[in-house]
C-alpha cells in the first residue's frame, strides 16, 4: 500500500496546511529521486501523523504553480511544512536515519 501522496498543483496547498507535512520534489531522470522513494514510503508508515507527498516536477502541467512558489537548484529537494509554514528545506536525498531525526525534531508525536 502506498502511503506517499501524489502532489499536484490541485492538492499542494491542502497538503502543506497539515500540522506535519513532508514534500519531496523530484524528476524522472534523477536516480537519487528514485532511490528516495522507499525512504519516503517507510517514513510515511513509521510516522503516520505526518503527511508525506512527492511532487513529480517533470510531468507537464502538474506542478506549474508549485514551481512559481519555490526555486529548486537540485533534485530531490525536501521541504518540511507545518500549517503552511516552510520549516526546513534540504537539497539532495536524505538518508533514512536523517529524515527520521528531522521528523522527530520538527514533528514530535501528538
Amino acid at each position: 500500500m502506498n502511503h506517499v501522496e501524489d502532489v499536484t498543483d490541485q492538492n499542494y496547498q491542502n497538503l502543506i496546511q497539515a500540522p506535519a507535512a513532508i514534500v519531496a520534489y523530484g524528476i524522472a531522470s534523477c536516480a537519487p529521486c528514485a532511490a528516495y522513494d522507499p525512504i519516503l514510503e517507510k517514513t510515511s508508515v513509521q510516522h503516520s501523523h505526518v503527511r508525506v507527498g512527492k511532487a513529480k516536477m517533470h510531468v507537464p502541467g502538474r506542478c506549474r504553480e508549485i514551481k512559481k512558489l519555490h526555486r529548486f537548484n537540485t533534485y530531490p529537494t525536501t521541504h518540511l511544512f507545518s500549517h503552511g509554514t516552510l520549516l526546513l528545506s534540504r537539497e539532495g536525498q536524505l538518508e533514512e536515519d536523517e529524515l527520521a531525526r528531522l521528523v522527530v525534531q520538527y514533528f514530535p508525536n501528538p
